[in-house]
């Protein structure tokens, strides 16, 4: 499921470059499924108030990486697969979370999920490549 993107214009990261790490976040992290359709350039620049060319730009380079396919008349899916090594840092992510749930057996589930929450937050803005650097304190 499609979840809107949360730009920080004043943050100096390049609007695209939110764009592009949010999206690959969702692909990586099976927010967004396999096959599942993305909103056209056009509304999802209207969604995110920015330039048609910029969600252009943003389709364009994670159909590169792989993590995008783009259907001619079609429109623009998830890719059935993840680009290599993208597997195993899913894995890895997945391993993290089941120590830190281990580690947290003190730790009643609601309040586990609040810290989810919290880190799911923090990492909003930041590649789901660097998951990994939030959920490692909350292991410790």
């Amino acid at each position: 499921m499609f979840l809107p993107l949360k730009l920080e214009p004043s943050s100096g990261v390049a609007l695209t470059r939110q764009m592009i790490d949010q999206l690959r976040g969702q692909i990586v992290s099976s927010t967004l499924k396999a096959g599942e359709r993305l909103p056209s350039v056009r509304q999802l620049a209207g969604m995110m108030a920015v330039n048609q060319n910029s969600v252009l730009r943003v389709y364009e380079r994670l159909t590169m990486e792989g993590f995008l396919e783009r259907r001619h008349g079609d429109g623009t899916y998830v890719a059935q697969r993840l680009p290599e090594g993208e597997e195993q840092q899913k894995e890895m992510v997945a391993q993290q979370l089941d120590m830190a749930v281990r580690n947290g057996t003190h730790l009643s589930p609601k309040e586990l999920h609040v810290m989810l929450d919290e880190a799911l937050r923090r990492a909003n803005t930041t590649t789901a490549l660097e998951l990994h650097k939030l959920v490692i304190p909350v292991c410790r």
